[in-house]
Formats: C-alpha cells, sequence, structure tokens
C-alpha cells in the first residue's frame, strides 16, 4: 500500500513576471512503514514538498494523497492526527516560554484526547527522556534533548506519517548518530512510514530505504539507498552530490580527529 503519493505536484510564488515555479511535476510514492529520503541541494525543492504535505503551503496543483485519503487545500483537524512534521532546528520549532509538558500537552487539548499525564509520560519514554523533563524549558535542554521533546510532540497524536526536515542538521556531530537510531528504533516499534529531507547522504544511507534526487524542483533520479552508496547512481547530478559528500568527508576528517 502507498502511504505517501503526489502526482503532478506543482507549487509557484509571486505572479505574472515575477512568477517563480519551485516545484515541476513531482511524482512521489511512498510505501506504508518505509523510509523515503529527499535529497538536493538548498533550493532544490525539498523542503516544499514537505510542507505541501504538512499543509504549510496550500496553493499548490497536482494530487496528494496520504494513507489513499486526497488532499484537499482545505485542511481538516484530523489530517494532522495522520501526518506530523519534525523540523531542522528545535529550539526554533519549541516556544521558549512553555515547559515540555505544555508543548506536549497542547496536541492533545485541541484533538480533545484525555489521559494526557499518561500520554506525557509514556511519549517522553519512548524518545528517551523520563518525566524529570516535563517542566524544564528549551533553554534548560542541550540541542539532542531538544530535538527528542520535538520527536515526542511529533508522536503523542500516534501519527502514521512523518515528515523529517533535516532532523539531525542542527545538532553536533556526536548527537547526530544517537537521533537517527532514536528514528530508527521508533520507526520499527511504531510502525510508521517517513518522508526525510536531508542534503546527508550519510543519513541517507543510515536512516532511509529508497531516495529521490530533487534539482531545480524536479525528480531527476530514484534508487534505493544501497544503490547510492554502492556508485549505482545513473543521473550526472546524483553522482556530483555523491562525489561532493566524499569530498566533505575527506576534508572534515582532520578536524574532527583533532
Amino acid at each position: 500500500m502507498s502511504m505517501i503519493q503526489a502526482h503532478a505536484l506543482n507549487l509557484s510564488f509571486g505572479s505574472g513576471p515575477s512568477l517563480n515555479q519551485v516545484l515541476h511535476d513531482v511524482e512521489l510514492s511512498v510505501a506504508d512503514g518505509e523510509s523515503f529520503g529527499l535529497v538536493g541541494e538548498s533550493g532544490s525543492g525539498k523542503t516544499t514538498v514537505l510542507r505541501c504535505l504538512a499543509g504549510q503551503y496550500r496553493h499548490w496543483s497536482g494530487e496528494l494523497s496520504i494513507a489513499g485519503v486526497a488532499l484537499q487545500h482545505k485542511i481538516p483537524k484530523e489530517h494532522y492526527r495522520l501526518v506530523q512534521m519534525v523540523f531542522q532546528d528545535p529550539y526554533g520549532s519549541l516556544h521558549p516560554r512553555h515547559t515540555v509538558d505544555s508543548a506536549l500537552r497542547e496536541p492533545l487539548v485541541i484533538h480533545g484526547i484525555g489521559d494526557r499525564d499518561d500520554r506525557i509520560n509514556d511519549i517522553l519514554l519512548k524518545v528517551g527522556l523520563n518525566d524529570s523533563f516535563r517542566y524544564r524549558y528549551p533553554h534548560q535542554l542541550s540541542g539532542g534533548q531538544r530535538q527528542r521533546v520535538a520527536i515526542a510532540r511529533a508522536l503523542i497524536l500516534e501519527p502514521r506519517v512523518l515528515l523529517l526536515d533535516e532532523p539531525t542538521s542542527a545538532l553536533d556531530v556526536s548527537v547526530q548518530a544517537e537521533i537517527l537510531n532514536l528514528l530508527a528504533d521508533l520507526r520499527q516499534r511504531e510502525k510508521l512510514t517517513y518522508l526525510m529531507v536531508t542534503h546527508d547522504l550519510g543519513v541517507v544511507s543510515h536512516l532511509c530505504d529508497k531516495v529521490a534526487v530533487m534539482q531545480q524542483g524536479r525528480i531527476v533520479e530514484r534508487l534505493d539507498s544501497s544503490a547510492l552508496s554502492q556508485d549505482l547512481a545513473s543521473h550526472e547530478y546524483t553522482r556530483m552530490l555523491v562525489q561532493a559528500s566524499r569530498d566533505f568527508s575527506q576534508d572534515s576528517a582532520p578536524a574532527l580527529a583533532g
């Protein structure tokens, strides 16, 4: 079963001479339980696809569906029980004056869900935190702990799909692997479907089954992540990304070793 489906997805900003089309006939299919990566340079349209699926951009054209339900431009509240998004910057996505408890309680209140204290404690444990974190503020947490709270907030409504927008890029290298391992574990335990945006091909090979490569608002290649890591990409742009990733890793190695 296809959990996420996009057909002829187009999106533009502006009008007349200043019209800027940022998505061009994007075709995407993500199976139930799959972890799918979208990769490409900044400005390639990756995050724009996520924002359309999340309901943040509503003036797209084409067809979108989640779990077989067609997505309309007016998003019903029930959509957010099915799909949630984890953002790149955990500090920016959490209100600085709200405690962890408030951040996790708010979605439950909006959707009229009871047993809130138990649900908050349970979700904190699932992301590797305990109830001692409930009444802390974002500034009292490390970057990794803030991202765990952001993941907990996304999961507290028990969605089936997580949209992951560079979920580790704002974190220290030492913490990135912990969050990726947490996401991999949660996907298995909670039977989740992931659509992840990243520029880091190492993240793709660690977490994703399949990958689509985007360039200038178009998908130029689709392949298994294993094929990507084995140099089996056929498109010139994909091969360029792989080489750039290797060059960056080599350049960073002495600094990391020091």
